[in-house]
């Protein structure tokens, strides 16, 4: 197929033409065209025949299915509308990427970078609770890899684009997957194997996402993959698959990140907190990797993880850079000017701790299990005339209760302050209870 010129019409499946306006792009698959259709203007991706042979009328099916069910959440450019087939090919409708968003490869190549640390963690929380979303309708993504994603650096918010090869769980359209990201029990089966991506190893490649967007080099690439001139599809199965090893593996040191190479991971891994550490070590523990599918961290547990991770990220009151606060030492620096930082109260909510820090925020997920991290419903605010007076607003429409040490118990309406000190009780309804701990 030749490609389409400005102008040109093609028939939708639901009624009318959409009318090419210009080329965006060109992946493996196809070809992706800015068009309009009905007075708005959409991304056409349209699909090189011969990249889906014999496979085209399911992949046709699929994307019908995928888009009379609609997206599972707001973060998937999600297929729309369909074209009627034409010259032995097809293609589908989406949203255009706002300008904004740009393509994670870029970060990964250091051509764009993230405004600061909460938005490297709302990247995180934002792909990862998507995916779950995904997984609850019952589906597996099966091909997940860096350009999967455009990530707007200010604020770390993302668009999953690309979802053409989501299909049902167990269900697979012939996409394996892009080595680097791929699990290894696929990357590793021979030719005779049936292994197909699924959800299982839809978690592996989330890991390996994740990983890069906090250390922006890949997990399992250190010295032993630079020990030859080019990777051949031999190396790719040993290094990616039967002999995948982490870099920061605690019991074998020989594919440590090398210096001059992998410098940001070398510079970065140290510094976050021992738990980040702690959940990158289980996700490429050789359990995960080689022999245990089930112990993959799960999307819930990755996103009370960033979510714990959001909590301890502050300000400096020192030098006003950003900072983790580090929950195995008593005593903690700022990471940039290495000033010892004071001591703070923390509120306990559950498995969360909050830092009694002004303008630190409580949102809706620190109280229950809900995907709506952002949904803010309490602040930690300090008096106008007293500095040192600092309490917790209720921002909710739910009325709390404080109970202090004595007993004794205050209730709080929707714009009211909490006066907080060590010791306190906030009852939030539902029989959770937070208190207040040095």
């Amino acid at each position: 197929m030749n490609e389409f010129i400005k102008g040109q019409k093609i028939d939708v499946v639901s009624g009318g033409q959409l009318e090419i306006i210009e080329k965006l792009g060109e992946g493996g698959q196809g070809i992706v065209y800015r068009v309009e259709y009905e007075g708005k203007e959409y991304a056409l991706k349209w699909y090189f025949e011969k990249k889906l042979g014999d496979r085209i009328d399911s992949f046709y099916m699929n994307i019908q299915n995928n888009i009379k069910e609609g997206s599972p959440d707001n973060v998937f450019l999600w297929p729309q509308k369909i074209t009627e087939y034409y010259e032995d090919s097809f293609g589908y409708l989406m949203d255009l990427r706002p300008k904004e968003y740009k393509d994670f490869s870029q970060f990964l190549l250091a051509k764009e970078k993230f405004a600061n640390i909460y938005a490297v963690i709302n990247a995180a929380l934002s792909i990862t609770k998507g995916l779950r979303k995904l997984y609850q309708r019952g589906y597996s993504y099966q091909d997940l890899n860096d350009g999967n994603f455009f990530i707007n650096p200010k604020n770390g918010d993302v668009l999953i684009c690309d979802n053409d090869n989501v299909a049902p769980n167990n269900e697979n359209l012939g996409i394996m997957g892009k080595c680097r990201y791929m699990a290894p029990e696929l990357v590793a089966q021979s030719s005779d194997e049936i292994k197909k991506p699924d959800i299982k190893t839809d978690r592996f490649s989330l890991s390996v996402i994740l990983y890069l967007i906090l250390f922006l080099n890949h997990p399992l690439e250190g010295k032993r993959t630079l020990k030859k001139p080019c990777m051949t599809e031999e190396l790719e199965r040993k290094f990616y698959g039967e002999e995948a090893l982490f870099v920061w593996d605690d019991s074998d040191d020989s594919n440590r990140p090398v210096r001059g190479v992998h410098s940001n991971e070398i510079a970065l891994w140290p510094i976050y907190p021992k738990f980040i550490r702690d959940n990158f070590k289980k996700a490429f523990s050789k359990e995960c990797l080689k022999t245990d599918r089930d112990q993959r961290i799960l999307e819930k547990e990755w996103i009370r993880i960033f979510i714990e991770l959001r909590n301890r990220t502050i300000k400096c009151p020192l030098c006003g850079e950003e900072t983790f606060l580090y929950e195995d030492i008593d005593e903690v620096s700022c990471i940039n000017c290495n000033k010892k930082l004071p001591q703070y109260l923390t509120l306990k909510i559950k498995k969360y701790n909050i830092p009694i820090i002004e303008g630190e925020k409580v949102y809706t997920c620190h109280l229950k299990d809900t995907d709506n991290f952002n949904d803010e419903i309490g602040e930690i605010v300090t008096s106008k005339v007293n500095k040192s007076a600092i309490g917790l607003k209720n921002k909710s429409i739910n009325t709390w209760k404080a109970i202090l040490p004595n007993g004794l118990t205050k209730s709080y309406m929707n714009g009211e302050v909490i006066k907080l000190g060590k010791g306190l009780k906030i009852d939030f309804g539902d029989n959770v209870v937070g208190e207040i701990m040095l």
